[in-house]
């Protein structure tokens, strides 16, 4: 297993800052590995039927860039804590968001045949198996924040914010897809309240995890809260950009779905322009959470800046 070490964060020019940028940061790829090897390893431990098994693997080990792990790994970090403690837990969120994809993916849901550039599960192992491998993570998520890989003290509070970030994020999904928004509502509060679930809220707990793992401070715990709510609402603005702005081929899935589905989007309901204004405010608001942790949130303010200009 890959030993996690602390990534040594290099400050570009202001004028190479927006391409560095872009490229893949150290706070991305170096905890990548270990976290990787980790998932690979105790996903064998389960008892399970060797075709759930497999199908399991080719959706949480196949690909992705692993942002909410590795955010809850250097969000544990940030706070003073070890990033191999967190590494149960950084499974836990993924799981969990591995099984939202793989139901998402389903005919009845957005009926996509590819993640990641590859067939979707349910494409590759039938649409009853990708019923039952959502079903499985989710469960295999609350069943490894448990003795001996998380410490007792830890489960409950772990358990109770996958659980709360879980919820949130399945309300977030029913709201994109299915209504039950009160007759009041605008198009931007509708919008709002489904990014704030359906993505926001699981990286807010992948955060928050983090510096529960990490035993941080009411003050650091407050901190990386408004970091990770910030960090949230980037990404999924970002997503909606990406949706009519980049190909199939660059992102590794089916684009311009939202517009077709007639989804509300950041850029439909309030132009491309303030949307990226938008994501702007939100990294400056990020910075500052983060601002009082000095020197050990390093990672954290480069994965923030990174999240806000990625193009896939």
């Amino acid at each position: 297993m890959h030993t996690i070490k602390p990534a040594n964060i290099e400050v570009t020019s202001a004028a190479s800052a927006q391409e560095a940028l872009r490229a893949e940061p150290v706070a991305l790829s170096e905890p990548t590995p270990a976290i990787n090897d980790y998932m690979a390893a105790r996903l064998d431990r389960f008892d399970l039927p060797k075709n759930l098994r497999e199908a399991i693997g080719y959706a949480l080990l196949a690909g992705g860039k692993r942002g909410r792990p590795v955010l809850l790994v250097q969000c544990c970090r940030a706070v003073g804590g070890e990033a191999e403690a967190a590494l149960p837990a950084a499974m836990a969120i993924e799981l969990i968001h591995s099984f939202s994809l793989v139901h998402d993916d389903l005919p009845a849901m957005d009926n996509d045949d590819l993640r990641r550039g590859k067939p979707t599960v349910h494409k590759k192992f039938g649409e009853a198996m990708g019923i039952l491998v959502g079903d499985a993570m989710m469960s295999l998520a609350f069943q490894i924040l448990s003795p001996p890989e998380v410490s007792m003290d830890l489960v409950g509070p772990l358990a109770r914010e996958l659980a709360q970030g879980t919820t949130a994020m399945i309300a977030g999904q029913v709201y994109d897809t299915l209504g039950g928004f009160t007759p009041d509502e605008t198009d931007a509060s509708r919008l709002n309240l489904i990014h704030r679930n359906k993505t926001g809220a699981l990286i807010r707990s992948a955060c928050r995890m983090g510096a529960i793992v990490g035993r941080a401070d009411e003050g650091a715990l407050d901190g990386i809260t408004r970091y990770g709510e910030a960090v949230g609402l980037i990404f999924q603005i970002v997503d909606d950009l990406l949706d009519i702005e980049q190909t199939v081929e660059h992102t590794g899935k089916r684009t311009n779905k939202d517009a077709q589905a007639g989804k509300l989007t950041y850029p439909a309901v309030h132009g491309a322009p303030a949307s990226r204004a938008r994501i702007e405010d939100l990294r400056q608001v990020a910075q500052a959470a983060i601002e009082p942790l000095g020197a050990k949130a390093a990672a954290l303010a480069e994965l923030c800046d990174f999240l806000a200009v990625r193009t896939k």
